[in-house]
């Protein structure tokens, strides 16, 4: 994929993210990694995989959210454990499950989104100026629910906050956003809409690199040139999308025989021959 970002500004390095080594454990296991992985300036990442296989861990880890058990993360050439995380998220933007239920329900979508200016979940630990509002206004317009400013978060509906999650993320002016499967629980006209504006962010030169995870190939929006194919916490590939998002890679990663079909700049799966037909008899 071309550069959308162009080259890195003065004294940013091209590497957005690097990870090297990481891997996370639990309880003895290890549930991800160890993984190396590097997303650099105008590349659009997607994570694909099963459940369970680790991609929201590694957002998490991504995000600063979640440290690793071993190896090393760096965002922007600054090393996680050695920067104050709090300052390294003004520029990383995040949206995921996993932050969608620490958001309380009473909070105004608007102050979900302006809150973002200082990593911050609730409006009342630091000082907004009228331009943080502003910005947050025409996020929340950006993204289509601009009406809905001063609605309480747990009075909108999944699609409804999907959005202000990306609005919130889009606060901090990041120059890395990382998106935890934005499109699930949306109905079919739901999920389309927000594909179009995932599209569109993709196209936004001010984003260095954008991850988006998802687990539903059908929901990978246009406009996104690698991926990183997880299984069992596993990379099982990784590089430019049209050769990872492949019938034998995706088989590797689900355990079962899949074609991939690609139109448009959409991808879609089904499921290959049973075993039956490949052993020549025709099913019942």
């Amino acid at each position: 994929m071309s550069s959308v970002a162009g080259d890195s500004v003065a004294g940013e390095p091209a590497e957005v993210l690097q990870l090297d080594g990481v891997a996370v454990r639990r309880s003895g296991r290890t549930i991800l990694g160890p993984i190396d992985w590097t997303a650099r300036t105008g590349e659009r990442w997607i994570v694909f995989g099963p459940n369970g296989s680790g991609k929201t861990t590694l957002l998490q880890i991504a995000s600063t959210y979640l440290w690793p058990s071993a190896g090393s993360v760096a965002v922007l050439g600054r090393r996680i454990g050695g920067v104050d995380a709090r300052e390294l998220r003004e520029t990383i933007g995040y949206a995921g499950s996993a932050l969608e239920r620490a958001i309380s329900d009473d909070v105004t979508a608007l102050d979900v989104v302006m809150t973002a200016r200082h990593a911050a979940l609730a409006p009342w630990w630091h000082r907004y100026t009228d331009a943080d509002r502003a910005r947050a206004r025409d996020l929340l317009d950006r993204m289509g629910v601009g009406a809905f400013e001063d609605r309480p978060f747990g009075l909108l509906s999944t699609g409804e906050r999907r959005r202000v999650q990306i609005a919130r993320a889009l606060m901090p002016d990041p120059r890395l956003l990382l998106l935890d499967e934005p499109g699930a629980g949306l109905d079919l006209g739901a999920r389309e809409s927000l594909l179009d504006d995932l599209a569109t962010l993709a196209r936004d030169a001010r984003l260095a690199a954008i991850v988006l995870v998802s687990h539903h190939i059908e929901e990978i929006p246009t406009g996104f040139g690698h991926a990183l194919v997880l299984s069992e916490g596993r990379a099982v590939a990784t590089g430019p999308i049209e050769s990872v998002l492949a019938s034998g890679p995706l088989s590797a990663a689900f355990g079962i025989e899949l074609v991939v079909e690609r139109s448009d700049g959409r991808f879609a799966a089904r499921g290959g021959r049973t075993g039956r037909d490949r052993a020549g008899r025709m099913d019942a």
